[in-house]
């Protein structure tokens, strides 16, 4: 089978990115050999010193032995996370240049080059300054990453018609005591004039190749106590093929710090804290205490974190540089010494962060002799979560990830059987149907669109057009359910409409609309919901919202798009009377919902009923004749009943459907009280419920109450 092209371009930029190529220049020159301030104590035996012994005087670490051992670190980590594709070529600058290793596989090692260290040993302080420069090491390095390494040639040779695609690219590291800012962009002129000469001779070369682009960091050390003559500069583009940055650090611990930090930015590394490591103390053996250690490996192993935004649930922490975080994960006690099988999305080799301390040699060793450890997230509340567990294989330690969260394989959503799967009600006969609406053939040249536009194009967006909304679950639409919607469904994805289709989808609206006007059942999904789903006008209200929707994704294309939109918008907007007409229809759908429920209860209490009835009838005649006797004044017997005669009162045989036992109550209450107290002889004495204020004053000032009949205001 062959591969894809891109592909293969695409798995070449990544192979061959700067990471592929380090080299290390170190300044051999006679000012690395001053002291670095930073002193380490040599007498520990503090407690258990006899009298008399004079304690031995501290010793402080020249700016070379820092920048050695920070090199070396740097390099330690990088071999152990990635011992193959990663390569370091080690240079010493003094009087001139020396390369200690080469790209070859077999010298990339921690062994060979303190090796080569120890013999080069360390710098002559009586050496003349004016002969030993930083820049025979820097022009030594350019000229190094031109050379090809294994793996380029490898790609090359296999790839020889497109041998030109191979990427060149790499990453000088300069430890040095620059003089002044000026004395750096001297250093950064003269690598990239370098750069470019060696590429002229790359070109006529074919055991070279040219660098298409080169990362250089200067860092600048300087002893502790003294003012920085360089002042830090973040990453900045010198030309195309030179990119810059520099960082002046004290010596000593901050500039292990700072080669720690460099080693995870360029080779996309995380920290992985793990806490609550019980380990027994050498001075009480029967008592053990908690230890924490640093791992770092290729920051991948966090991902998941990234994703779900469980960062602060891991413990997220920062460090005393205040630069770079580390997660902290719990330990979890093993219970049997075989590893079990999980289930694991991931496996990232580890180095730890101090490799000499006590906890990481006894962590390393228990996990060598074939232990595994899970880890937890630490949390506050709630069960145990392990997401990690740390295993070795093959002499090599791995981080694995676990599987914390959901899996993808879990409960696949089925298709026909619903077999394992929440989700079975997949529209599986409209896709087959969008399917063949959205095949793709093959087009002759001749068949050429007015348009201009190319056929993969129009096929692109119709498919958009058809996609603008389409819900794929039946329970999660009306609409594609319903047989009456079907023409404008089809009518409206077209990218133009002609009058005739605009007046099917009009003529579909009125449809629609008659069919609410004769209260007919739509295709409501009554899927998670208790008894009988959504009422008769709130099945309607959702059917109208969903057309609306999807005519508006459409609406935009044309005017006559729009003209169908604006059709469905007049059509939802009812007049009064349609909308009375439905609140009628929704009492009388209560009422049916109330009979349902008590029908039993009414054949009970029917006697009773009727008999409350005649008892209402008798009471009311009495209440008639009484207030007719009290207000002889009244024009009109008609009118003077009071209120409660009229309004609270009616007679029951008018009553539409059944009566609450409350309901019935409350009127013989009211009339049984209404007996008890003379009526209001404002109520009596209304016309059209309503009465005169002040009628004696009218009537000495001579003006009529009453005018045609109604009273006067």
């Amino acid at each position: 089978m062959t591969e894809d092209p891109c592909t293969l371009q695409i798995c070449k930029t990544k192979m061959f990115s700067v990471s592929h190529k380090t080299v290390f220049v170190v300044d051999h020159c006679p000012y690395m050999a001053e002291s670095s301030r930073q002193q380490v104590e040599c007498d520990v035996m503090t407690k258990s010193r006899a009298q008399g012994v004079i304690p031995l005087a501290p010793v402080s670490k020249s700016l070379w032995t820092c920048a050695v051992e920070c090199s070396m670190e740097y390099c330690r980590i990088l071999y152990d996370i990635y011992p193959l594709d990663k390569l370091v070529n080690y240079i010493v600058s003094d009087s001139e240049f020396h390369i200690l290793n080469s790209w070859r596989q077999e010298e990339q090692s921690t062994h060979e080059l303190m090796s080569a260290l120890a013999a080069v040993g360390p710098p002559n302080p009586r050496e003349d300054p004016e002969c030993c420069s930083i820049l025979h090491g820097l022009v030594a390095a350019v000229e190094s990453l031109c050379k090809i390494t294994e793996l380029q040639h490898e790609r090359r040779t296999n790839l020889m018609d497109t041998a030109d695609r191979v990427a060149n690219r790499g990453r000088i590291i300069c430890l040095t005591n620059a003089k002044s800012d000026t004395h750096v962009r001297m250093l950064e002129d003269c690598i990239q004039e370098t750069i470019l000469e060696q590429n002229k001779l790359a070109a006529g070369s074919d055991r070279l190749m040219a660098i298409q682009q080169c990362d250089l960091v200067l860092v600048h050390i300087y002893p502790q106590g003294e003012d920085t003559l360089v002042s830090d500069r973040p990453k900045k583009e010198i030309s195309p093929l030179l990119t810059s940055e520099v960082h002046s650090v004290r010596a000593g611990r901050h500039l292990a710090t700072k080669l720690n930090i460099l080693v995870q930015q360029h080779f996309d590394l995380a920290s992985t804290t793990i806490t609550n490591i019980p380990m027994k103390e050498e001075q009480h053996a029967n008592t053990s205490a908690n230890y924490d250690v640093e791992l770092l490996h290729h920051r991948d192993a966090h991902l998941e974190f990234f994703k779900s935004g469980d960062l602060h649930m891991a413990g997220t922490s920062t460090r005393e540089n205040g630069l770079k975080e580390t997660i902290t994960l719990k330990w979890c006690t093993p219970r049997t010494n075989s590893i079990e099988l999980h289930y694991c999305t991931g496996a990232y080799r580890i180095s730890p962060t101090d490799v000499n301390s006590r906890p990481s040699s006894c962590l390393t060793n228990f996990l060598l002799n074939g232990r595994s450890v899970l880890l937890e997230q630490p949390r506050k509340s709630g069960s145990k979560v392990i997401s990690h567990m740390l295993s070795s294989h093959g002499g090599e330690i791995f981080l694995h990830v676990l599987n914390s969260n959901r899996s993808t394989l879990e409960d696949p959503p089925s298709i026909s059987e619903g077999c394992g799967g929440r989700v079975t009600d997949y529209r599986i006969t409209d896709f087959g149907e969008f399917m063949r609406e959205n095949r793709l053939t093959p087009v002759s040249e001749s068949l050429h669109d007015p348009s201009g536009k190319l056929p993969a194009e129009r096929a692109k967006a119709q498919l958009e057009r058809h996609t603008r909304y389409w819900p794929m679950i039946i329970s999660q639409t009306t609409i594609f359910n319903m047989q009456a919607v079907v023409p404008l469904a089809n009518l409206i994805v077209k990218e133009t409409l002609t009058e005739e289709d605009v007046l099917t989808c009009q003529k579909t609206v009125y449809n629609l609309v008659d069919m609410e006007r004769k209260n007919d059942p739509l295709p409501i999904s009554t899927v998670g919901s208790r008894g009988k789903g959504p009422k008769r006008d709130e099945q309607y209200r959702i059917m109208w919202n969903e057309l609306e929707t999807l005519v508006k994704t459409h609406a935009g294309d044309t005017d006559r798009h729009q003209k169908v939109l604006e059709c469905i918008i007049a059509c939802r907007s009812k007049p009064p009377e349609e909308e009375e007409r439905k609140k009628r229809g929704r009492k009388r759908e209560d009422r049916e919902d109330r009979t349902e429920k008590n029908g039993s209860k009414d054949t009970e209490d029917k006697s009773w009923q009727d008999s409350e009835r005649l008892k209402g009838l008798l009471d009311k005649e009495d209440q008639e004749s009484e207030v007719i006797k009290d207000s002889p004044d009244s024009p009109e017997p008609l009118i003077k009943k009071p209120r409660l005669s009229t309004e609270e009162v009616q007679p029951p045989e008018r009553a539409k459907g059944p009566v609450s036992l409350l309901t019935m109550w409350t009127n013989r209450i009211t009339v049984a009280n209404s007996r008890k107290h003379q009526e209001f002889v404002g109520r009596v004495s209304s016309v059209n419920n309503k009465f005169e204020l002040y009628q004696q004053l009218k009537e000495e000032n001579g003006m009529d109450v009453h005018e045609n009949g109604k009273s006067s205001r």
